[in-house]
């Protein structure tokens, strides 16, 4: 008979374990639904203003200008994320959100200037800068701590399964009706929604531990815990390195054009691939027990990313880049589930909101600093030399975090007693 070492029966993995909490499954459904409208938006804001303009600068602007508000103020909107109410924080951005989409609704019905639709993509910038560390901790009030790798699992495939869905949705929206006015008003509906979903979660049954030091003092004690927590500190460097080299995705116009020749059809497929392997890859870790090595996880998954984009460079057959593009996105899903769950198991809830932001803040300028790295790098030396270096620099930083983070290789089970501040 199984049993555990104190004689007691294993109790059989359940993988829908954060879907039995209504709480979650609220949270669950509105963070889906946001992520596709946010996917709709994104296609139907480039096709509108390439459209208007056709200026390839215009379309380079869009992500500038909803990126420095992130970068500004991921950091303090963590410190007020961990001294006020989250779930509040959450509706009034979602209420921010749903006016810049409302905005954009009326100036891509009147035909009105740019220069008031990039300010709407201000608004949603700054408003994601707060949303982000707030709603990412607000799974801590959906679920006790023994499902938190559970919905890590569930809220990543939220979140791919929106990243395939949406741009399709998009882009028929726009075919059919021959305009983005509609998107933009079903975005707003979207967060009007998802706020609605958000009302009934439960607040948390302890008020928050509140320091009394100022912002700066406040961030600066956020980083020295994260600097104290090595285990946090590796996962977070392995996924930003990853990240910051792996750019295949960035490259993958030139990839489809001129080396696998499979044309704008080839390119929706191996857009997509990414995001179905890691859709695949997060349903799988939902079947299977906690991992009990997490460490050794951790390492092969972003080992091999980096092996399979060093492989996508150097193919010129269709159906292995795309069984590569498949591979890269589920080993990284599994590196997102991971840092997740470590974040929200070892990180003291009065602190969750500045550890969340500096993950959000590490991650989104890897994001956007690896597909200028990418690029630089492919119009200096070829787009071979960029996924193929990228990909051998991945499996370097991997070597380095083994050696320098021993306690990494050693990870075993990511549950452990949460700490607490004095």
């Amino acid at each position: 008979m199984d049993s555990t070492d104190n004689n007691k029966p294993l109790v059989p993995h359940d993988p829908y374990l954060a879907l039995r909490f209504l709480d979650f499954r609220l949270l669950f459904t509105g963070s889906f639904l946001s992520s596709l409208g946010e996917q709709m938006l994104t296609i139907a804001i480039g096709w509108e203003l390439y459209e208007r303009t056709g200026s390839a600068l215009y379309l380079g602007l869009v992500g500038l200008v909803q990126v420095i508000p992130v970068f500004v103020l991921s950091l303090p909107a963590g410190h007020i994320a961990d001294r006020f109410n989250r779930k509040r924080i959450v509706l009034v951005t979602l209420f921010l959100l749903a006016l810049a989409s409302l905005g954009l609704t009326i100036l891509s019905y009147l035909h009105g200037p740019l220069l008031l639709i990039y300010g709407c993509l201000f608004i949603i910038g700054a408003a994601t800068a707060f949303n982000s560390p707030a709603s990412s901790t607000l799974v801590t009030q959906a679920v006790p701590e023994h499902a938190y790798q559970s919905a890590a699992t569930w809220a990543s495939s939220s979140w791919q399964l929106a990243s395939v869905l949406g741009p399709a949705a998009g882009g028929i929206l726009i075919a059919l009706l021959h305009s983005a006015t509609l998107i933009y008003a079903l975005n707003a509906a979207i967060m009007v929604l998802y706020a609605l979903l958000l009302l009934p979660l439960h607040e948390p049954k302890q008020k928050l531990v509140v320091s009394t030091e100022t912002t700066l003092g406040s961030l600066r004690e956020g980083m020295k815990f994260l600097w104290s927590t090595q285990i946090i500190l590796a996962s977070i460097t392995l996924d930003m390195f990853a990240v910051l080299l792996g750019g295949a995705t960035t490259l993958l116009p030139i990839f489809a054009k001129d080396i696998l020749h499979v044309g704008p059809v080839g390119l929706g497929w191996l857009r997509a691939a990414p995001s179905v392997g890691a859709l695949c890859v997060a349903f799988g870790i939902a079947h299977v027990p906690p991992f009990k090595k997490a460490g050794q996880v951790l390492l092969w998954a972003v080992g091999g990313f980096g092996l399979a984009t060093i492989i996508f460079g150097l193919s010129h057959s269709f159906w292995l880049s795309l069984s590569m593009l498949f591979l890269l996105g589920g080993l990284d899903n599994i590196s997102v589930v991971i840092r997740s769950t470590l974040l929200l198991t070892r990180t003291p809830n009065a602190m969750l909101g500045r550890i969340s932001s500096v993950n959000s803040l590490f991650i989104g300028a890897s994001n956007e600093l690896g597909g200028f790295e990418s690029g630089l790098v492919a119009q200096l030396f070829g787009p071979l030399v960029s996924v193929v270096g990228g990909g051998i620099g991945t499996i370097v930083v991997v070597l380095l975090v083994a050696l320098l983070w021993p306690e990494m290789r050693r990870l075993g089970k990511m549950h452990e007693e949460k700490p607490t501040l004095e």
